[in-house]
């Protein structure tokens, strides 16, 4: 059956989140009202994705633009709906009452999509926002609206965990894991499913059990060994995984999820330090979640005062490092001596875009509040040699029109499972104390 085409009333965050947009709605219509276009106005300066998003969908108008833009509009190409732009209006009579405050921005793009909504009664008109508070006012006037789903991934309760376990396996098997080979073919295991490259298992037959993990042509089960990681020694099942794949100089690409004190960020980090030589920096970096259009440049002070207080979880995590050592010893010494050199370096992500990062390894700390399309950017200024690793929780997110669903980390995982070079683990047991673990589960 052919679908019925649509009309679709873009909000601004829309279009600050995935500049292209506009290419991502098929043979439906798109309007953009002028409001939209004099907001992105505001965001044209700095150095934050979402700059960089209004600059780009600016440009791409522009290369678009003609007189047929506000009549009837464009033809965005074969297969394609029109895209147009629709003045402000006064305020519709039915709408006068509701919202009384017309000079938000919010309302003026509502009050242009009930007219469309209006004008073309026999055409579904819906009106896409980022934002869950302007869905609901659309749909308290019966104005269709929905989220910006494109880059969503299914079902984020079923998110891939990078670990399975394998119960009733046979016990030569497992014997044969503490044996000199250390490794069986995939295929002894007899699973239901193909596991992927680089997927971790827990075999288990009774009191014995074995760490694995399936090698990269996904045809081998190797034994993975607990190591002590700069001082820091795992202390469960899924620390010992993500210790085995931050170390992997094979694997130049590991995301780490888990919920607060699982102990992602510090077993990252101390990984990088355990491998340092054969890297010329590590980078911490993490996003700086923006007030409006404010990047850290509003904020008063040098650029360090500006980043210190988004960066002091790194600090504290390079102080429990640091901490597992005399004071006077190397190790302990050596951590201080590495950022004076600049070689070990804490940075905002705002400054990562259009640099070559070359044999570096990078840790992005609360990947949970990146977009996918940041995500994106982040990866592919990795140069030769250089290892990333984004740690996050995915249930824990900041970013004000992000979710479970449509933030970069989990749109990360979902995406890149089954590749050669990346390996995931989902932390489970918190390991920070006691305290945090009961907060955690209970509050």
């Amino acid at each position: 059956m052919v679908q019925k085409q649509k009309i679709f009333i873009l909000d601004t965050n829309v279009i600050l989140h995935d500049s292209s947009c506009i290419n991502h709605f098929d043979e439906h219509n798109i309007i953009i009202p002028i409001t939209v276009l004099e907001e992105l106005d505001a965001f044209k300066k700095g150095s934050q994705t979402i700059n960089f998003h209004a600059r780009e969908f600016v440009r791409s108008l522009d290369g678009l633009c003609s007189e047929k833009m506000l009549n009837g509009g464009i033809l965005l190409g074969e297969g394609k709906g029109r895209l147009s732009i629709r003045l402000e209006r006064n305020i519709h009579e039915d709408l006068r009452t509701v919202f009384m405050d017309f000079e938000k921005k919010d309302h003026q793009i509502l009050n242009i999509g009930y007219y469309v909504s209006r004008e073309n009664g026999d055409t579904q008109v819906v009106l896409v926002s980022k934002d869950v508070n302007l869905r609901m006012k659309a749909r308290s006037v019966g104005l269709l609206a929905e989220d910006y789903t494109t880059d969503h991934i299914p079902d984020p309760s079923r998110l891939y965990s990078g670990c399975r376990y394998e119960e009733h396996v046979a016990p030569d098997l497992i014997e044969n894991m503490y044996s000199e080979e250390s490794s069986f073919d995939v295929e002894d295991l007899g699973l239901d499913r193909q596991p992927h490259p680089n997927e971790f298992m827990v075999l288990r037959n009774g009191k014995n059990s074995a760490l694995a993990i399936i090698d990269s042509t996904a045809s081998k089960v190797r034994r993975v060994g607990k190591q002590t990681v700069y001082g820091v020694i795992p202390r469960n099942a899924e620390q010992t995984f993500a210790a085995h794949a931050l170390l992997n100089p094979a694997l130049p690409l590991v995301t780490i999820s888990g919920k607060a004190g699982t102990g992602k960020t510090l077993l990252a980090l101390a990984a990088a330090l355990e491998v340092r030589q054969s890297y010329r920096k590590i980078m911490l970096t993490r996003p700086v979640i923006p007030l409006s259009n404010k990047d850290i440049g509003y904020l008063p002070g040098d650029i360090q005062s500006k980043l210190n207080p988004y960066m002091q979880p790194l600090f504290d995590n390079l102080g429990v490092i640091r901490e597992q050592f005399p004071e006077k010893s190397e190790m302990h010494q050596r951590l201080h001596k590495m950022m004076e050199e600049g070689k070990l370096c804490i940075e905002p992500l705002a400054y990562i875009r259009g640099r070559s990062l070359v044999r570096m390894y990078m840790i992005v700390d609360e990947a949970q509040n990146l977009t996918p399309h940041e995500v994106k950017t982040i990866i592919t200024r990795a140069g030769e040699g250089t290892k990333i690793v984004f740690t996050g929780d995915v249930h824990q997110i900041d970013h004000p029109y992000l979710n479970g669903r449509s933030n970069g980390l989990s749109y990360l995982i979902n995406r890149m499972q089954g590749q050669n070079i990346y390996a995931h683990i989902d932390l489970q047991k918190g390991e920070r104390s006691a305290l945090a673990e009961l907060a955690s589960n209970l509050l």
